[in-house]
């Protein structure tokens, strides 16, 4: 499993539940939108530092961040 994707798609799946788009999320967590959007896309590699400052700028534990889910059948 990739981490760097992973956690990826769990910001962008916990940023889109709040209703934020990139912008205001980069706005109140302090990282830039082109950080973000590479970050979604798995091609960063994150501290835990900033794994724990996403996550407590999504109102989140970081494990959540760190989680893998369970796909369902039928969504992609």
């Amino acid at each position: 499993m990739d981490m760097r994707k992973l956690v990826g798609r769990n910001v962008k799946r916990v940023r889109q539940k709040r209703g934020l788009t990139q912008e205001q999320f980069a706005e109140i967590s302090g990282f830039s939108q082109q950080y973000i959007s590479t970050l979604e896309r798995g091609q960063r590699n994150p501290t835990i530092v900033t794994i724990y400052e996403l996550a407590t700028t999504l109102g989140v534990g970081p494990i959540e961040l760190l989680r893998a889910g369970r796909k369902r059948s039928g969504s992609n």
